[in-house]
């Protein structure tokens, strides 16, 4: 097939393109090349399969569509960033982006769509009280949250809660402005397949890292900051008290998963949206996390300092199940492994 790569220059774009290639596929990659993810690019690269423009033009956009088979939407701001001045910029890259590529889409009968969403639609993940079994926590408080107390209570009985794996079916509660983006996302992806009748499938990533992550940026993944921090010299800085779990899975899972999404797309019903965690299934903890690259890379050691930031969740644990079942996906890359590898790879920026 013939594919339109959106975000393609980026850190998991340019790892998408690869897979895509090498089985089989024909990838034109658009790409802004905003400085969210790639500091001050350089010159755009002599490449007749990369056209440097911005989502958000319909006339780019619809000139990139002639002749495509299908999408793989990755464009897109990523991360918490610094504060309510960059929320603009993440509805204008996210969902007003995501709008224009969709009506683009539907005028030019393109009907084939992977949507690279986040883990962050669900906002906290799953977790069960022992007198009122599954809940959903309410955003944690910032004075308990001075005061050192991390982890979510239940909001009935206020009991401590144990957390446990969130899948697909988890309702989406999106506690920053660039989960809510990636929630819109989702929805404005299943109003097209409704409305056009296209096959479309969301990909929730969790935690990816590895080679080609932005460096010194606050737009980019937990692993990019600590690994920047030590390329600097410097200690990373674990917030909370660092034993936040997350699932972190390797860029080149990731892109095996779009790989395999595709395939999926034939037998995905007309005018649905299905969607995937694509997760390892082991989970870890963020000061596990920080520990592993500072070992691989000599040093310094993390330094957990107990700070914290609105939007923050406590801890999202994926279910790969559905992933497994329907796309035969299963995460290769062992944790340590890419960790050990990651302390000392390429950055980009």
């Amino acid at each position: 097939m013939r594919i339109l790569l959106t975000g393609g220059a980026g850190f998991i774009g340019t790892q998408v393109a690869r897979q895509l290639a090498e089985a089989g596929h024909e990838v034109l990659r658009l790409d802004s090349l905003h400085p969210a993810a790639h500091g001050t690019p350089p010159a755009p690269p002599e490449d007749p399969a990369l056209v440097v423009g911005d989502v958000r033009d319909a006339d780019t956009v619809a000139a990139a569509l002639r002749g495509v088979d299908a999408v793989v939407h990755h464009a897109a701001m990523v991360g918490m960033g610094l504060d309510l001045a960059d929320l603009p910029e993440y509805v204008g890259c996210n969902d007003l982006g995501t709008a224009v590529l969709l009506a683009q889409m539907a005028r030019a009968s393109v009907g084939l769509l992977v949507l690279a969403s986040s883990m962050v639609v669900y906002g906290e993940g799953a977790y069960d009280c022992p007198v009122h079994g599954p809940v959903r926590p309410e955003a944690r408080d910032p004075s308990d949250l001075a005061a050192g107390r991390f982890e979510p209570r239940c909001p009935g009985c206020g009991r401590p809660l144990a957390p446990g794996l969130v899948d697909e079916s988890a309702p989406m509660d999106p506690r920053s402005g660039y989960a809510a983006t990636k929630v819109a996302q989702e929805h404005l992806a299943s109003v097209w397949a409704r409305t056009a009748g296209g096959r479309a499938i969301a990909l929730r990533y969790h935690n990816v890292y590895g080679p080609g992550m932005p460096r010194d940026t606050p737009y980019a993944g937990v692993a990019a900051i600590f690994r920047s921090a030590l390329e600097r010299g410097a200690p990373p800085k674990v917030f909370e008290d660092g034993a936040q779990r997350r699932d972190f899975v390797h860029v080149e899972d990731v892109a095996r998963a779009n790989v395999l999404a595709l395939d999926r797309l034939a037998t995905v019903d007309s005018g649905r949206l299905v969607r995937y965690n694509i997760a390892s299934g082991r989970p870890h903890t963020v000061g596990d996390m920080a520990a592993a690259l500072a070992a691989a890379f000599g040093g310094p050691e993390p330094v957990v300092t107990g700070q914290f930031r609105a939007g923050d969740v406590r801890h999202v644990v994926a279910s790969p199940d559905r992933a497994r079942e329907e796309l035969g996906f299963q995460a290769r890359v062992p944790f340590a492994d890419g960790m050990a590898a990651f302390a000392t790879a390429r950055l980009r920026g």
